[in-house]
């Protein structure tokens, strides 16, 4: 059997330092002769990991005073409702950029005046919409930052006139941002920061608490703060692999240096979607996703979709099969997919290609 090149969208690849790292945690957690899955939260040396966990989230993102990370159960789905339960008081505005932000949406609407400021469902949401105006008068304005499904990606911090909040579930990690012009920056985990079963909050303090509504203690933020992401039992396991992970990406450079390979990965791929007679990406150029790159065969060749899936797997491509709302393809780029890995499946495109040109 050789090499699996892994493209799956979630949960992700994870890098082989972390997955090594963590199965000698499962044998023995920190010498203490127990396993990690079998260790309380309250057993010595795990405050180190979580202590260490929220420094490197705050030195990888430069995350400036004033703002806390929490881990929480539940994942970004959870989370749109933490979002309106915390801060939607009179009315809020969605990007509409597809299933995920509408999902967003939909919670808060549930909790009061919420609508979609604008949107690219016209097209199947294949672009970002743009030369919208934002309210003013807004509580906040919500963006998602990279649509997996479509696969486009907002890819700057936009300039927003009220509190800006952004789930960033699959392109966290992946770029610079400037915290201080985020609330709150949200999202699961399983795509760039670790394995699915935990999500994280990089929160603004100073802009929770201005809600009049009774809050759950739960789905209130400040509890999670004040109990350093342990109000409850915290996800054990999923916090120790994110961690490796953040270990691992600060030691081969950090942002900029992922930055500069998951640019490099995506381009290399759309060059060979574009040049390849077979294929055709499907979100606009402009705003193509580097962490999503979906794509679908050429118009009349469409017959040949099932039998490309079957010779990609046959020849180690694993998880490239596109959502199943829009069909065609997706490969995920996060950042511990290789160049290598990117290379292999342009080989298996072009091979197809010349069987039948």
């Amino acid at each position: 059997m050789g090499k699996k090149h892994v493209f799956n969208a979630g949960p992700c690849l994870l890098p082989q330092e972390a997955i090594d790292n963590t199965i000698e945690a499962l044998k023995d957690f920190k010498g203490t002769g127990v396993s990690l899955i079998s260790i309380s939260h309250r057993t010595k040396g795990w405050d180190e990991v979580m202590d260490e966990c929220r420094a490197l989230w705050k030195e990888l993102l430069g995350i400036p005073e004033g703002y806390e990370v929490v881990f929480l159960g539940g994942g970004a789905s959870l989370e749109f409702l933490y979002v309106a339960m915390n801060y939607l008081e009179h009315k809020a505005g969605y990007l509409d950029t597809g299933v995920w932000a509408k999902k967003a949406l939909k919670e808060a609407k549930g909790l009061g005046d919420a609508f979609a400021v604008a949107s690219s469902a016209d097209k199947n949401y294949s672009y970002i919409p743009k030369g919208y105006e934002i309210p003013r008068d807004l509580d906040y304005f919500h963006i998602t930052t990279n649509n997996t499904i479509y696969g486009t990606e907002i890819r700057e911090d936009i300039d927003c006139p009220v509190p800006l909040i952004a789930d960033m579930s699959s392109d966290i990690l992946t770029r610079r941002v400037d915290v201080s012009k985020y609330t709150l920056i949200y999202g699961g985990a399983q795509k760039n920061a670790g394995p699915a079963g935990v999500a994280f909050a990089i929160i603004k303090k100073d802009g929770l608490g201005k809600v009049s509504r009774y809050l759950p203690s739960m789905l209130d933020y400040r509890n999670h703060i004040d109990k350093l992401s342990m109000y409850n039992t915290p996800p054990v396991f999923s916090i120790f692999v994110m961690n490796e992970t953040l270990k691992w990406l600060k030691g081969i450079g950090g942002i900029d240096a992922i930055h500069d390979i998951d640019v490099k990965k995506a381009e290399a791929l759309y060059a060979e979607i574009d040049r390849n007679t077979l294929f055709t990406g499907t979100a606009a150029r402009e705003d193509r996703s580097i962490m999503n790159v979906c794509f679908v065969m050429a118009p009349g060749r469409e017959d040949l979709q099932d039998e490309f899936l079957k010779f990609s797997v046959e020849r180690d491509i694993v998880g490239i099969k596109g959502h199943r709302s829009v069909g065609g393809f997706r490969a995920s780029l996060y950042n511990a997919c290789t160049l290598e890995d990117v290379n292999a499946l342009i080989a298996v495109m072009q091979e197809f290609e010349k069987l039948h040109a």
